[in-house]
C-alpha cells in the first residue's frame, strides 16, 4: 500500500531521525517542528498505529504528571529515511498517511 505523506508528517519524521535512538515527548517534538498539538498528536497516533513508533510513559517526578514518550521502531526509521529521501516538491500528499490515489 502506498502512503501519501503530508509536509507536517515529514517534519515529524525528520525530527525523529535527528535523534533516532532517543525517547522524545510530544511537547519537545512540537517545539522542534513548530506544529501545534492538534496537528502533531494525530500524526503521532497514526505512526504508532502503523508500528512506526514505540511508546511508553515516563516515570513522573513528584508534582509533575508523567509524559508520553515516543521513539522510532526499526521499521519507523526505515520508513522515515525512505520518505524523506523520496520527498520532493509536488510529490507530497495533502493528508498525513492518506492512501495514495492511482
Amino acid at each position: 500500500m502506498k502512503l501519501r505523506i503530508s509536509p507536517q508528517t515529514l517534519l515529524v519524521l525528520d525530527a525523529f531521525l535527528a535523534e533516532s535512538a532517543e525517547w522524545r515527548y510530544g511537547y519537545r517534538i512540537s517545539q522542534e517542528t513548530g506544529l501545534k498539538s492538534g496537528t502533531l498528536y494525530p500524526i503521532l497516533m497514526r505512526m504508532e498505529e502503523r508500528q512506526l513508533l514505540e511508546t511508553k510513559w515516563e516515570s513522573s517526578e513528584p508534582g509533575r504528571p508523567p509524559r508520553h514518550m515516543y521513539r522510532l521502531t526499526p521499521d519507523g526509521m526505515q520508513f522515515a529515511r525512505e520518505s524523506l529521501t523520496a520527498s520532493e516538491p509536488g510529490r507530497l500528499g495533502s493528508a498525513a498517511f492518506g492512501e495514495a490515489q492511482g
